[in-house]
């Protein structure tokens, strides 16, 4: 934005570099932006988002737009990859079609190396984000951004309403569910109080301002694993806790960790509170589940690393879910609901990975024109448009 506008000034500051300013700002999250001196919002953010919140009218304005625009043929709620796959295999097909999103990119945005997408030997999460969006670009796609949905109301007439946070809604045809998943939480004292000031849940975020302090790693999965390993080559040591009488991430990364001095890795360990200072964390403490004794670790740090929650709350009565909350859907990304389909990691699809979310929402953009084309209403246009040939 200063580089577009004069009036603006900027100055950017590494955390890892400079130390003691982070100390004296109490920095527990980047970036941190401050607005005149004062802090204005911490984590990652677009240009969009920035203007939004200078822009407090804005949601209204977006919210009275969309009250105008007409029916879609496919709505993607979602910008994700699942999301962005969609919108493409949908576009491709010449139907009108629209994406609402809250971020485009979505937790890619929060994964620096990726490193199994296949074809491409390396690339970084936000780099990835970027070149999602420019490919949705090239097609005739509505994209809105900042937009949570709220609720879904399946329609009889054969159009579906998805209401925002906003207070604006969307109508359409067919609808795409591919809202993604989050970060799970503990859910135990102390973690909320201390999120960013100390609790964290992006290693590749955070990781440097921790540089020579002692961290935690709560999870010992392969995001657990890999975060154990990056922190490892900036912080002081890394403290791993897995509930689990093992890890569970695969066997390249578990040798990878045995390989570091500064890690120890702690078994059988049930995570019960997160201790501070009433500024920022001083320590975790954890049961031994063998033993049932409670242990206190001193640190600086803890990097929750439990696996995913679906964002799948707000479809609760709309959409058969499964007992962990994610969307039910058929071998055809079908939901419970006609015309609704769902992909990516808010599903029950196995195996959350990117390279599986772009193929579920490839699968279930063509599944939603199929049903497009095999419902009474398109047909009925397509009628229509063949008697206009013929009589042309």
């Amino acid at each position: 934005m200063s580089v577009v506008n004069p009036r603006i000034r900027h100055v950017s500051i590494d955390g890892a570099l400079f130390q003691d300013e982070v100390d004296a700002r109490q920095v527990m999250s980047v970036p941190s932006i401050y607005l005149n001196d004062d802090l204005f919002d911490s984590g990652r953010k677009g240009v969009e988002e920035i203007l939004a919140k200078l822009d407090t009218g804005a949601a209204k304005r977006e919210a009275a737009k969309m009250g105008t625009k007409d029916a879609f043929d496919v709505l993607v709620i979602g910008g994700g990859p699942a999301g962005a796959a969609a919108a493409v295999y949908a576009a491709r097909k010449g139907i009108r079609t629209g994406v609402a999103s809250e971020r485009f990119g979505g937790q890619v945005l929060d994964t620096m190396g990726i490193e199994n997408f296949i074809s491409v030997k390396e690339t970084e999460g936000p780099k990835l984000a970027r070149q999602l969006e420019e490919h949705v670009r090239q097609y005739e796609v509505d994209i809105m951004n900042l937009q949570r949905a709220s609720a879904l109301v399946p329609g009889s007439d054969g159009l579906h309403e998805v209401r925002f946070e906003s207070g604006g809604s969307l109508r359409a045809k067919t609808v795409i569910l591919a809202t993604g998943a989050r970060w799970r939480q503990m859910g135990v004292p102390g973690e909320e109080q201390y999120r960013n000031k100390g609790v964290a849940y992006c290693p590749h975020c955070d990781g440097p301002l921790f540089k020579g302090k002692r961290v935690a790693v709560v999870g010992g999965g392969n995001s657990g694993v890999e975060a154990a390993i990056d922190l490892a080559g900036i912080v002081a040591h890394v403290t791993l806790l897995e509930f689990d009488t093992k890890l569970r991430a695969d066997e390249v990364l578990q040798r990878k960790l045995r390989s570091l001095a500064n890690v120890e890795v702690v078994l059988n360990a049930q995570t019960t509170e997160v201790t501070g200072d009433g500024q920022r964390v001083d320590g975790l403490v954890y049961t031994d589940r063998s033993s049932g004794d409670s242990r206190r670790v001193p640190l600086e740090g803890v990097f929750v690393q439990i696996g995913l929650l679906p964002n799948t709350e707000w479809l609760k009565g709309s959409v058969a879910l499964s007992p962990r909350g994610e969307i039910e859907v058929d071998a055809h990304g079908r939901t419970s609901v006609p015309g609704v389909f769902a992909a990516g990691d808010a599903t029950t699809t196995p195996y959350k990975q990117i390279i599986i979310s772009m193929g579920d929402g490839s699968k279930a953009a063509l599944s939603a024109f199929d049903h497009l084309i095999r419902s009474s209403s398109p047909a009925a246009k397509l009628e229509v448009r063949e008697e206009e040939a013929e009589t042309a």
